[in-house]
């Protein structure tokens, strides 16, 4: 007695595709923020790039979901942080306004990029635009976590300011990586999405 049924789906494919690179993009930044030179209260990592990534491949709301899902397990403890740092404390510490900076920044390149909240095929992606975007994703970054930074500390902006001036050339020399590897990897990155 074969009995034939039909197929419901509950959840589409492109859904279980954008969370399963979310989750892959928010691992991948826990990874790389490992990676990471102590230089005062603020140490220098590589965790920007994921970031970079959640906005170009997934858009506004899967990218910013990516770096979400990324901070709410380093707020539930878990050791995801910079340096292994976890918990709401680390979270209101210097460093605090850098992680909302990244949120704001995946979204914004999410929504510079494509345009809609769901994301087009990396494929349909220019580079330039795509260049703009990471320029400006620094904007929130910095615009968050250096006042952040400064009330934290109880120093000024602009002392605050002058601290992070030389990871501002480094989150340059990130942007510059990140348009270099847009521009040659197209066709890889598209067949993440």
């Amino acid at each position: 007695m074969s009995q034939e049924h039909e197929s419901v789906e509950l959840v589409p494919d492109a859904t279980v595709s954008h969370v399963a690179l979310a989750v892959l993009l928010a691992a991948l930044t826990a990874v790389l923020a490992q990676v990471s030179i102590p230089l005062g209260s603020v140490p220098f990592s590589f965790q920007p790039f994921p970031v970079f990534f959640a906005g170009l491949l997934l858009g506004p709301l899967w990218g910013g979901f990516a770096v979400l899902l990324y901070i709410v397990v380093g707020l539930a403890g878990a050791p995801v942080f910079s340096s292994g740092g976890a918990g709401v404390g680390y979270f209101l510490g210097p460093t605090g306004g850098f992680l909302v900076g990244f949120l704001l920044a995946a979204v914004l390149i999410g929504a510079l990029v494509h345009r809609s909240v769901d994301p087009k095929s990396f494929s349909e992606i220019s580079s330039v635009i795509a260049g703009a975007a990471l320029v400006l994703s620094l904007v929130p970054i910095y615009g968050v976590g250096v006042p952040w930074l400064a009330d934290v500390n109880g120093i000024s902006v602009m002392a605050a300011a002058s601290a992070m001036s030389l990871f501002a050339v480094g989150d340059v020399l990130k942007v510059l990586l990140t348009v270099g590897i847009v521009a040659g990897g197209n066709e890889t990155l598209a067949q993440l999405q």
